[in-house]
């Protein structure tokens, strides 16, 4: 164990330390007596289960509870404002309010890394006196907080740059001495591209020498195109309901569980666990009480490794994201929701029918609205749709019009190509 690790002793994931069952049906219990007392939701849920608190004596009864998906999240929130009764504290006890896509309201507590991506930024090699640039958007959702947070907990300076402005973000990066990166791998991928058409050896004259990337993914080709740029690239694994759910260690064998965290991998249609190593949806339950949200259902595909990862840590590990459950994508880091596409476009009434297609190239997504409207649109629509889907989706798509009987009464609604080398 480093001095770091023991320096941060239970707050950071160390390999060694205990990680199985018995310590995770340990806080489960304590956790599900909690929010049986203390969030309405989730006392619901127990009752309509027929469970009580005491029958949750281990991971294995989780099945035994029904799992809450995103879009079920979103209904109870509004029959329930604010949190749908999953806040398990007074809401005077938070310190944030976010607002993700959907919209969704996402709360934060105030315990020090709140979102547990301290031991994520730590076994990606980031120290006390590091120098982060932290290239996440700080408003509305909170990933800009999330690793801003995490980085200051370990004992880095933390430079926000938010996303955007490359030039700026090259400039902020030499001027100040930028040793790591937190961000979604294609903007830095953009940044040090800037460094290069600017004169600059991202290898010699940047110090960017670790980054910890997330919230897209992160194909094998782009993180050799960043690493052969001087750059070490782990990725990790969350969300904003529920924080760190997964990242790499040095050995890249998948993405280690936190020991806060109980990930499950199910079939998204009976909600019953696969075995190890075979595909389902992840769905997971993190230790804690100021929004304890009990089998969340993510939405996202992968399965899981439980043979030992020669770093010492004996969580299992997340061999990766391999893609969505129904509809919705990710693009650019943030969900694009097929129902919230057609909220926005409804208000138009020159629109008859509409797709979004997404695309990817040079490791950078598109996004693609094609809009069939009713005769000949106004000169201003393209700039007025993509406005609007800005505003909701916080990614600004390119606008096709195309003409009436191009998109077939059967088109689906999301249309998404890229592929992942």
């Amino acid at each position: 164990m480093t001095d770091l690790d023991a320096h941060f002793d239970a707050r950071v994931d160390t390999p060694g330390v205990d990680t199985g069952a018995a310590s995770q049906a340990s806080w489960l219990r304590d956790l599900v007596a909690y929010a049986y007392a203390n969030a309405p939701a989730v006392r619901r849920i127990l009752d309509e289960a027929g469970v009580v608190p005491d029958d949750v004596t281990g991971v294995g009864a989780l099945e035994r509870l029904p799992i809450t998906r995103k879009d079920e999240l979103l209904k109870l929130q509004r029959a329930e404002p604010p949190f749908g009764g999953f806040l398990g504290v007074p809401i005077g006890e938070l310190g944030r309010v976010f607002m993700s896509p959907g919209p969704l309201f996402d709360p934060q507590g105030k315990e020090p890394d709140y979102w547990r991506f301290g031991p994520a930024l730590h076994a990606a090699g980031f120290e006390p006196g590091d120098v982060v640039l932290n290239a996440c958007a700080y408003t509305m959702t909170p990933l800009g907080l999330m690793f801003d947070e995490a980085a200051r907990h370990i004992g880095c300076v933390v430079l926000p740059s938010g996303v955007g402005n490359t030039e700026l973000q090259v400039d902020m990066a030499r001027r100040m001495g930028a040793t790591a990166y937190c961000g979604t791998p294609s903007f830095l991928k953009i940044v040090l591209d800037k460094a290069m058409e600017q004169g600059f050896d991202p290898r010699s004259d940047l110090g960017i020498r670790k980054a910890f990337v997330a919230a897209e993914m992160l194909p094998e080709s782009l993180r050799v195109a960043i690493e052969d740029l001087g750059t070490s690239v782990r990725q990790g694994y969350g969300t904003a309901d529920l924080g760190c759910l997964g990242y790499e260690c040095s050995e890249l064998t998948g993405m280690h569980v936190p020991r806060n965290a109980i990930v499950e991998i199910v079939d998204p249609t009976t909600g019953r666990n696969v075995p190890a190593g075979e595909p389902g949806e992840v769905v997971a339950t993190v230790n804690r009480t100021t929004y304890p949200l009990l089998r969340f259902g993510t939405g996202d595909l992968s399965a899981l490794e439980l043979t030992p990862c020669a770093c010492g840590r004996e969580s299992p590990r997340l061999v990766r994201i391999m893609g969505r459950v129904g509809d919705a994508v990710k693009v650019r880091g943030m969900f694009v929701h097929p129902r919230q596409v057609t909220d926005v476009l409804a208000r138009f009434s020159e629109i008859e029918r509409h797709q979004i297609v997404v695309t990817r190239a040079d490791h950078r997504d598109a996004m693609l609205a094609r809009v069939q409207t009713f005769g000949d649109p106004p000169s201003n629509l393209a700039e007025r749709i993509r406005d609007a889907l800005w505003d909701v989706l916080h990614v600004r798509p390119d606008v096709e019009m195309v003409p009436s009987g191009t998109i077939p009464d059967d088109a689906p609604p999301i249309v998404d190509q890229r592929t992942w080398d």
